[in-house]
């Protein structure tokens, strides 16, 4: 394995992030917003309907576009504020637009520049949680600011309270916000996943010894029980949300720790893992065993002859069918478009030599930003493969779009770019 290919193109981005409801048990989104890495639901899919089924020669409308910076972070919208994380003049910064305009409403230094051999400038997706916004940079500083300002309230910096070390490629986790706290994996001894009171960054909690790996944790109700699950540097784990207590454990190794997708609910009872580099799929399934959970294969698929490798791309569900990028190893490396049924992990087709990209999925389509810079749309159904339409719109790029309203979010090293994609 190659080990430059595979953190070159990381996803880092995620989480669940939300509008505070009182004193609910976590946060949920409103519908239209896209508040965290993935999306209102972490999961990479939106509810909007009446979207574009292709594109005019000359593309879709674009709204705005403006300079930004460079990182691999994705962006979040909610209540017409897009924020992202951005690297330039020597500093990780915090950057706040208006969404509807692309003007630019503040920006904040949050650390120092973050260079690394892999890429340069922070990895993770903001959180928008309210009137707060949480990040977390590259080098390992997690902050929560005033969204409204983008004044800072506090800072913690994990891996140095825990003393733990940074990961080969950088802090990749986004934060994820649960009820009162915001959720990080710094993979730190004893404290591999952790979580913050977002009032005071005090400390409510921190789980485990493995090491980060570079995906971040997801919110998800699994045999009738909400939990925070994280897929570590080792394995896929399910934590209390109000304590961190470990529920359930699966061993998941890779090479270099390099476990990146975001974990997703299959139906009641069951999580979707996947790893890149011909590692491969597992689908899990959980019962109840006390007050843990006892896990069991429902199907796995692993190694060269894998039905999903997601490198760093999480792969989506519609209706019973995973649709994702497959990433084969060794020399000459390609990745393809696949269609797997997420019940028995029977791929029922491929696009080889797709290319890599990251995908979201919306009104029965795959909307894909390719790292040639370009939006592709793809019909999201079992049957076949059906191309609908493909447009240049940015250079390349690592981020999953955003969507919200009929508007789609994109960014590359230089720039954020707004399109319409309503119908």
């Amino acid at each position: 394995m190659h080990l430059g290919r595979v953190a070159r193109w990381f996803p880092v981005l995620v989480l669940f992030a939300v509008a505070w409801a009182g004193k609910a048990d976590f946060c949920r989104a409103e519908e239209g917003e896209w508040p965290q890495f993935l999306g209102p639901d972490r999961n990479g899919v939106s509810k909007e309907t009446n979207l574009l089924d292709g594109f005019p020669a000359t593309g879709p409308k674009e709204v705005f576009r403006v300079t930004a910076g460079v990182g691999m972070s994705g962006l979040a919208v909610s209540h017409g504020w897009l924020v992202t994380l951005v690297q330039r003049d020597g500093k990780q910064i915090v950057l706040a637009l208006d969404a509807a305009t692309g003007k630019r409403k503040w920006e904040t230094k949050v650390s120092d520049e973050f260079e690394n051999p892999q890429g340069p400038g922070p990895r993770s997706t903001p959180c928008i949680s309210g009137d707060d916004l949480f990040v977390f940079t590259g080098d390992g500083k997690l902050a929560a600011l005033t969204l409204a300002t983008g004044k800072i309230r506090w800072t913690k910096e994990p891996l140095v309270e825990f003393r733990g070390e940074l990961p080969d490629y950088g802090l990749a986790c986004s934060p994820l916000v649960v009820g009162e706290n915001v959720i990080i994996v710094s993979g730190a001894p004893g404290g591999c996943v952790a979580a913050f009171n977002c009032q005071t960054g005090a400390v409510t909690w921190k789980s485990g010894d493995d090491t980060a790996g570079y995906s971040s944790p997801a919110l998800l109700k699994l045999a009738g029980k909400e939990q925070v699950v994280a897929f570590t540097g080792r394995a896929a784990v399910g934590l209390a949300p109000s304590t961190g207590v470990e529920l359930w454990r699966y061993p998941f190794t890779t090479d270099f720790d390099c476990n990146i997708a975001t974990p997703i609910a299959i139906g009641p009872d069951r999580v979707f893992v996947s790893a890149g580099e011909n590692h491969g799929s597992v689908l899990l399934s959980l019962a109840a065993d006390g007050e843990k959970f006892a896990v069991k294969e429902a199907w796995k698929s692993l190694g060269p002859s894998s039905v999903m490798r997601n490198e760093w791309q999480t792969s989506v569900l519609v209706d019973g069918y995973l649709y994702g990028m497959d990433n084969v190893g060794g020399a000459g490396p390609v990745t393809n478009l696949n269609c797997v049924e997420a019940k028995t992990g029977k791929r029922v087709w491929q696009k080889p030599r797709f290319g890599k990209g990251n995908l979201i999925a919306a009104d029965g389509k795959l909307w894909i930003s390719t790292i040639a810079g370009e939006l592709v749309l793809v019909r999201a159904k079992p049957k076949k493969f059906e191309e609908l339409g493909r447009a240049r719109i940015l250079e390349p790029t690592r981020q999953a779009p955003a969507l919200v309203g009929g508007r789609m979010f994109l960014r590359d090293d230089a720039e954020i770019v707004c399109v319409d994609v309503s119908n």
